[in-house]
């Protein structure tokens, strides 16, 4: 756990070190439960961080929730991430941004926020190798497999590029996009080590205990 106004290294050390699962937020996938019911859960569940990805509700609305997300990650000694946009992420105090291919520049939210932890997107190798020079504190590599959430994203890249993006950049990385419970070992053989993961969760009946179910999981699969 870190403590409130940890610097930007202590949460980048807690990142490399402490993160597996990253949960990431989606209301209109969750059967009827709020991502303030979503949060309450991932948190329960032992996920050290936690990503804000609301692309519905108008900027008051989605300001307010970051604050509830804000006061429960910290409780909780998890990282808070906001989804692409870099004004939320700041005016709720979160601890980083996550950016899209079409989202602002990375390079320059890291002159705006130089103390966010700043995630990238990266669906190509050109992508994964310019992130670092790009201001990146980590970057995530996907789809990597068919996806509700990226239906237009094609083509899937599948696990197999894990190894070509890591050799372009020795930043932290996440992957995602269509990962199930089954995938994990594949995954964590490749060099994996944090699972981004939306519709998983967000439709699992009992959410803390599917939470629990995949740290178990990586966490077995990282050791064998």
């Amino acid at each position: 756990m870190f403590p409130e106004g940890a610097s930007y290294f202590e949460k980048e050390v807690f990142f490399r070190e402490k993160v597996t699962i990253y949960p990431v937020s989606c209301e209109v996938k969750a059967n009827g439960r709020s991502d303030i019911q979503w949060l309450e859960a991932v948190l329960a569940g032992g996920a050290r961080i936690v990503q804000l990805r609301d692309k519905h509700s108008d900027d008051l609305t989605l300001y307010r929730k970051a604050l509830v997300f804000r006061e429960k990650s910290r409780e909780a000694g998890a990282l808070f991430i906001v989804n692409n946009r870099v004004d939320i992420a700041l005016l709720a105090n979160a601890d980083g941004v996550h950016l899209g291919n079409t989202d602002l520049p990375a390079q320059e939210v890291r002159k705006l926020a130089p103390e966010l932890i700043i995630g990238v997107s990266c669906n190509t190798p050109e992508q994964a190798a310019t992130a670092k020079e790009r201001g990146a504190s980590y970057f995530n590599i996907g789809p990597l497999y068919t996806t509700e959430t990226k239906k237009n994203l094609t083509p899937f890249l599948g696990p197999d590029v894990i190894k070509t993006f890591t050799s372009l950049c020795d930043l932290p990385f996440t992957v995602m996009g269509g990962v199930k419970l089954n995938h994990i070992q594949e995954l964590i053989a490749r060099g994996a080590r944090r699972i981004a993961v939306v519709t998983a969760l967000t439709r699992a009946k009992d959410i803390a205990v599917e939470t629990r179910r995949w740290i178990e999981a990586i966490d077995k699969a990282s050791v064998q």
